[in-house]
């Protein structure tokens, strides 16, 4: 810790300390289309005209203006390139003498089109871009993406494994992910974060965030990473536009889904609303055979579980900017979703001793569920001078968080008990569950930004987030023979109230410090944890405090104009999901429930990754993270009853290794891809009731992803996955894999889309495993509807170009996604 503090002591000191300037040059420009309108977040590039070497990079603003500071004596040419343009360059020019401040000529940029015999190409961002620091996928332009689901989007990432199973998102092997919206924590618990990309249509989202090792100023929560979901914002100067969204898909069930946004921009106003409804109905479908052994006969318990989904969501999103002058700017944000699921399903289990079917169970289970969710954001960001430092200046931003969220699930099981003949031999046995859970997030933030000098800036920060949880569970029971009428019984075993408190103080410092061609950051952030964890019908509680320091280091080397080098480490913890921590029973099946552990910890991971840029496009990466006190879901048995309790617990140790490669393919003109491999080994150490769980796993993750111009406006995707079998806690798990595709129509002189896409072809996205483990022997498999044939339409009026106000990035991300 001692030599991380000195390095950024060293890093913040100011350049001039460093050594002895010379005068250097200005060069000021702008970059325009061919019908001169300006052009932001263009790309420039100072080059030296002998051997086009890169000398520094810069970025158009919102008027299509750049500025480039600290240039030595020299002769140079300015590039300027971006994604759908022809690159180009300006005459050559020479910094030195007399001309130490120049104004160069405007860059104009001409959209990138090949014509062949009857083909037309045009550039465009590909569904899956590769950065060197993280991976971004752009669901906006995708065309296998419409029409589904945030949840679907993301199974098609590159090193993200969605094990609906047992709700679990891992990316590149690695547990406990933290899922952002638009820079935001979710504070929802692992199968709650499921269910809200689950009900997140792929229509509202923007870009998918693959942030593996992230800097100080995030939360330090998610080992595995970040995944940031941004949502689609206002893009336009015009006074008011917007896009138009309708869709229907086809799988067993039928589906349908609507959005609507609206940006609109008056004098200092910037406002922004969206609204979504999706009505789908798909099915699940989950299987288990659990084999006992025992001195008098072996025996088996098959069961088949078949249940369909009705799914109603509405979600909605309204935001305001107003700057109060040009130093000052507030704005708010609002969003909320409610969704509407109910089930009737059944599970059918047999029981059998020497392979000989003796006695069935026949279980009816109707659920309902209802989510809402309302969250609303107060920022105001503040500049201190307009002309800066380090072509950025001193800057102030202030969140203000208030989330409301409620769940209110009821389950109704009813069981038969038959003979090997399908006859009932005794009473129904009847269980009621009512759960109502509440939770409220009250976070606020500061972060401020200082440029000490041209290539020195410092960062710092507070965040405090202050969640209270209330979850109420009611069970109810009865047996009943045929034509009985029997009240219902409360079952005080298993009936519970839990309340949680959790407040967090985080403070972080980051320093930044650029060379000609090395870039070294350093941060520190401080988190103290205060909970408290109290069973009401237990009268048990259990209080933790405890203060952490995560240090995160990232180096990064420029080596002419197609070579990056980035080194980094980071040091992030996970705490228990809330749910984890609740000790009451979540019933699963008549053999199968589910228990909390309010005496888990919080486990912490050291990440280190190296990773090699060619030309931006290509990448290699080299990860190893060693956790400990690994959070994971452990299975008991009781081969008494035939039961297995799923609960949680801390491992002793896990450590995971991967390679990661991506590259792009232009196979022919009209027809590119982006393919990626992660291979990760994972291994566990550690012991569970006395045994010891010593697994060691070799897996892989594999993406292609085809683009196809064709003439006409019409374009195509396909897009193919493979996971190879991996392993889980005491879960062994099978390979699975996904091959969608789809096509799309420009109409209406572009302003109007016509998609079509087909999921899941082959139905492969199926998750099975074993457990064998103790006294544990059973194999499962779960999959649901995920080949669905769509048709989408979207049409945008207004022009699309400038952005506005909708992707707030708001305090209390990391709590949200830990709700129960």
């Amino acid at each position: 810790m001692k030599i991380l503090l000195f390095a950024l002591v060293i890093l913040l000191v100011p350049g001039d300390l460093w050594a002895q300037q010379s005068k250097s040059g200005i060069v000021m420009g702008s970059v325009q289309d061919t019908s001169g309108r300006p052009l932001g977040m263009m790309s420039l590039l100072l080059l030296k005209a002998t051997d086009s070497t890169l000398v520094k990079g810069a970025v158009s603003n919102e008027r299509g203006h750049y500025e480039m500071e600290l240039i030595p004596p020299g002769t140079y040419r300015m590039a300027g390139s971006q994604v759908g343009y022809q690159k180009v360059y300006s005459e050559v020019f020479t910094v030195g003498d007399e001309q130490w401040k120049l104004q160069l000529l405007p860059l104009t940029m001409q959209e990138e089109t090949r014509q062949l015999t009857n083909v037309t190409v045009k550039a465009q961002k590909p569904f899956i871009e590769q950065q060197i620091d993280k991976t971004i996928l752009n669901v906006e332009n995708s065309i296998v993406a419409s029409g589904g689901t945030a949840l679907e989007v993301l199974e098609k990432a590159p090193g993200v494994v969605v094990d609906l199973q047992s709700d679990r998102i891992s990316l590149k092997g690695r547990e406990n992910v933290l899922v952002m919206i638009d820079g935001k924590p979710t504070y929802l618990s692992g199968n709650q974060v499921l269910d809200l990309l689950r009900n997140t249509p792929s229509n509202t989202v923007e870009t998918i965030e693959l942030i593996t090792n992230p800097p100080a100023r995030y939360d330090a929560a998610g080992t595995a990473g970040i995944i940031n979901i941004r949502l689609k914002r206002n893009k336009s100067s015009q006074p008011l536009n917007g896009n138009l969204t309708a869709g229907v898909g086809q799988g067993r069930f039928l589906k349908y889904n609507t959005a609507l946004t609206l940006n609109a921009r008056k004098d200092q106003w910037s406002l922004f609303g969206n609204y979504a409804f999706d009505q789908r109905d798909y099915w699940s479908v989950a299987t288990i055979d659990r084999r006992f052994a025992s001195a008098a006969q072996p025996t088996l318990i098959r069961q088949d579980g078949y249940r369909p989904i009705q799914n109603t969501t509405h979600t909605f999103r309204l935001g305001a900017d107003y700057s109060l002058d040009k130093r000052n700017t507030i704005g708010v944000l609002l969003n909320g979703t409610n969704v509407s699921n109910k089930s009737q399903g059944g599970t059918e289990s047999d029981i059998f001793k020497s392979g000989v079917l003796t006695s069935s169970e026949r279980t009816q289970n109707d659920n309902k569920r209802s989510i809402d969710r309302l969250a609303a954001n107060l920022n105001f960001r503040h500049r201190f001078d307009t002309t800066g430092r380090g072509g950025k200046g001193r800057e102030l931003m202030v969140d203000v968080d208030y989330s409301d969220a409620s769940f209110r699930p009821t389950e109704q099981f009813e069981t038969r008990f038959l003979n090997a003949q399908e006859i009932e031999t005794g009473p129904r046995d009847f269980q009621r569950l009512t759960t109502n859970s509440k939770a409220l997030i009250r976070a606020a933030k500061t972060d401020y930004s200082h440029p000490i000098d041209k290539q020195t800036r410092l960062e710092a920060g507070w965040k405090s987030s202050y969640v209270t949880l209330n979850n109420d569970l009611l069970v109810e029971t009865k047996r009943v023979e045929n034509g009985q009428n029997v009240p219902w019984q409360v079952d005080n075993g298993r009936t519970n109230q839990f309340e949680y408190r959790e407040l967090i103080h985080a403070a972080y410092l980051t320093g930044r410090r650029t060379w000609t061609d090395w870039t070294l950051q350093v941060g520190i952030r401080a988190e103290r944890t205060q909970t408290e964890a109290y069973s009401v019908t237990a009268q048990n509680t259990v209080d933790r405090t405890y203060l952490n320091l995560f240090p995160t280091v990232s180096l990064t080397r420029t080596v002419g104009d197609k070579h990056q080098f980035l080194y980094s480490f980071s040091r992030r913890i996970d705490r228990p999901d809330y749910q984890y921590l609740n000790p009451f029973i979540r019933i699963f099946s008549p053999y199968a429930y589910q228990q909390g552990n309010p005496y888990l910890k919080p486990q912490f991971t050291d990440a280190f990754q190296v990773a090699y840029s060619y030309k931006e496009e290509t990448t290699i990466s080299f990860g190893y993270n060693r956790t400990r006190d690994v959070i994971v879901d452990i299975n008991e048995q009781n081969d008494a009853t035939g039961e297995t309790r799923i609960t949680f617990t801390n491992l002793a140790e896990q450590t995971n290794m991967s390679i990661n490669v991506s590259a792009p393919i232009r196979i022919t003109p009209w027809w590119s891809s982006r393919n990626s491999a992660s291979v990760f080994h994972t291994a566990y150490q550690a012991e569970i009731g006395g045994t010891p769980l010593d697994y060691s796993w070799l897996a892989m993750n594999l993406n292609s992803n085809h683009s196809f111009v064709f003439a006409n406006g019409i374009t195509a995707e396909l897009s193919a996955s493979y996971n190879s079998p991996y392993v889980y806690s005491q879960n062994k798990m099978q390979a699975f894999g996904q091959l969608s595709v789809g096509v799309q129509k420009s109409i209406w002189q572009k302003k109007a889309t016509l998609r079509f896409n087909w999921s899941d072809l082959f139905q492969t996205q199926r998750f099975r495993g074993t457990v064998q483990f103790q006294n544990m022997d059973f194999n499962f498999a779960t999959y649901s509807e995920t080949r669905v044939a769509r048709l989408t339409f979207t049409y945008t009026f207004g022009n699309r170009e400038i952005k506005g106000a909708g992707n707030r990035r708001t305090v209390s991300e990391d709590e949200q996604r830990r709700i129960n």
